[in-house]
Order: C-alpha cells, then structure tokens, then sequence
C-alpha cells in the first residue's frame, strides 16, 4: 500500500521562486523578502516583485501603476451583468462569475509592451476591485462612479464603495492589508488556479476557480467569521463562557490557528496594530478587546495563535466595509499573487496528475441483471 497524504499534507507538488511560508519559524517571505520588509512598501510595488522577480525603481513602479490604472475600465457586458445580478447574491459568487465574463472580451489596450499573459494578469489585478466595488454599489441601488486614474488600487477601492475619495490613513491601512494577502504560497485557492493552469487552459478560467476555492470558510471565508463570532459573543464580559461553551462543543474558534503555522501567523501583528490604531480612533474598542481576550484564551488554553483573518476582520470592519465583502478583499490582493503563480506554471508547464489509493470493494464485482438487484 503506498503512502497516503490526507490534504497532500507535507507533499512538495513543484517548486516556485514567489513564496516561503516557513510556519515552525512564522516567517514568510516574497520573492526572498521578508513580509516585515514588504509592510514598508506598497502594493503596486509587491505586484511588480511578483510579476518581475525585482522591487522596481520609480521608472519601473510608474511604468506598472500606469499600465494598472489604464485598465480599470470594465466592459460594458460586465457592468450589465454587476447591475442585474441578484441584489442578495453574496459578493464572492458575483466576483467569480464577472471575473469569467472578462474572458469572454478581447483586450483592448495597455500602456506597457507585454505579452498577452501577463497582460490578462495586469488587467485582473487592475479589474478586480472595480467588480467588487460596483456590485456592492449595485446592490444599494447606488450610481456607479466612473474609474479614476489618479488613485492607488487601495484608495481607489475604498473611493469606488463610498463614493469618496478615502483619508491618506484609511488608503495606507487597506494598502498594507493587500501587502499582507498578496502572495501565500501554495495555499488552497493559489494550487487551484495551478493545477487549472497546469491544463493549459486560460487566465480568466484558472482565476475563477480559484476564486470558488477562496470562498471557503476553511481559506477566505474564515475572516468573515470572525466578525460574525464577535457579534455573536456581544461583549467582552461575555467571551471567557462563550468561548468555554464553544471548547466543550468542539466548535472551531475562527480565526484561531493555522495549517501551516505552528507559530504566530507573522501577518497578524501588522493587523493587529492597524485593528487596535482604527478602533481607538473609532471609539469601538470592544471589538479589539474581544478578540486579545479569545487570543489569550486560546494560547494558554490550546497553545493556539490567532492567524491573519482574525485581526484583517476588525480592520476591514472599522474601515466600514461590509462583512461580505471582507473575502472579496482576500480575492482582490491575492489576485497578483494567483495570477504571478499562473504565469509561473506555464513558465515550465507539467500537468498535475497525482495519484489516488482504491479503498473501495473488492476487484472483480459481478453486475446482476437489473430486475435481480
């Protein structure tokens, strides 16, 4: 009998110079570059270390922010399908659905020589948020904004969903929030859009699918959980017995823990920071409170760590976005990320193909006549 891996746990499928994710130690690094560094960056400038394998020099990073902000116009079939689409589909299905519709127009133009790969890359990274921003604003029955052209991909989001333009200090908080989700080696959705990829079908296909892996509530969807944790615990004197109550459940703690990080996630700090920054000014302070206590809780009591979307949650959620739209936000940072790693594949392309151990009857089952079964 061969050796099974439940998850594929501990098994290297192909290698890659993006991203190291060293969970005994909590590091991670980008193209050799420690996170704690990247924070000191911005996004634009990660998207180019994935797409180039350098951190770009103004030229280079003027160069890429130009090509980004030139394709931030959504066809008009697209926009069609945002306003019609049911006011109360959730935000991540409407994403994966308009991300494939963009597969089905042509490119039209770019303001940087690329092959088309990395082109189709280049327009998702640009078009991503504009998808989630207009369906959001559909669904309130609000106007649309025209795109702008003179704003960050951070500030431009958060002008795009409110219909403003964003404080320079909520622009850098969602700016080191995409720093931080860019880029994750191969997680669940990443694998997804590479084994996809891997058949040498397109971008936009590839991106989908990863999306739909992204959804889950065990990979994107656990920051949506937290909030919704929060809520329902309701205040801090409530968390100690709700989260005694959930132990003897055996109820999953979200946000608490991580596959690959036996340490503290090295992500969580840096939100943890900006969390207890935004509730301060906000005067909402229990939210943060709630969430160190739990924290506590959970390292003294099962030697467990909170990871990234257990502070990314109180961010996005005191910079007044809606919870569903906090994985949508996972999807529009990690979109360099996904489609960096697509790149890479067909770079050196293999099918994957793994194997699988039969455990099923014996061989050599005999079919009885149907009217005999």
């Amino acid at each position: 009998m061969s050796l099974v891996s439940k998850g594929l746990e501990g098994i290297v499928a192909a290698e890659t110079r993006l991203g190291e994710v060293k969970g005994n130690e909590g590091v991670l690094f980008y193209c050799g570059y420690d996170i704690n560094e990247l924070v000191k960056t911005s996004y634009e400038e990660v998207v180019h270390l994935l797409f180039y394998n350098r951190l770009p020099n103004r030229a280079e990073l003027d160069k890429l922010t130009q090509a980004l902000r030139a394709e931030r116009e959504l066809p008009q079939g697209v926009i069609d399908f945002l306003l019609s689409a049911p006011k109360s589909a959730r935000p991540i299905d409407v994403m994966r659905t308009a991300v494939s519709m963009l597969g089905c127009y042509d490119l039209k133009r770019h303001d940087i020589d690329v092959g088309e790969n990395l082109a189709n890359a280049i327009r998702l990274v640009s078009q991503i948020g504009v998808i989630a921003a207009y369906f959001h604003r559909a669904r309130q029955g609000l106007s649309l904004p025209p795109v702008r052209k003179d704003l960050s991909e951070a500030a431009h989001f958060l002008y795009l969903i409110n219909g403003e333009v964003p404080s320079a200090e909520a622009e850098r908080t969602l700016d080191v929030a995409y720093v931080l989700h860019a880029e994750h080696g191969f997680n669940a959705s990443t694998f997804t859009a590479r084994v996809v990829a891997s058949t040498l079908s397109d971008m936009f296909s590839a991106i989908s699918a990863a999306i739909g892996a992204l959804k889950g509530p065990l990979h994107g969807g656990a920051n949506e959980g937290v909030i919704h944790m929060l809520q329902e615990i309701g205040g801090l004197d409530k968390v100690d017995s709700w989260v005694e109550d959930a132990l003897a459940q055996k109820k999953k703690i979200m946000g608490i823990g991580h596959r690959v990080y036996k340490v503290l996630d090295p992500r969580a700090p840096h939100l943890r920071e900006m969390a207890i920054a935004l509730t301060s000014q906000l005067g909402e302070a229990k939210w943060i409170q709630m969430s160190e206590r739990i924290a506590q809780i959970m390292r003294e009591r099962k030697n467990l760590n909170a990871n990234v979307d257990f502070y990314s949650a109180t961010v996005y959620y005191s910079l007044g976005i809606p919870t569903d739209l906090f994985t949508p936000i996972f999807a529009i940072a990690r979109m360099s990320g996904w489609t960096a790693h697509v790149l890479e594949q067909w770079s050196e392309n293999r099918l994957f193909r793994p194997l699988s151990e039969y455990v099923g009857k014996p061989y050599g089952q005999k079919v009885e006549p149907i009217d005999q079964r």
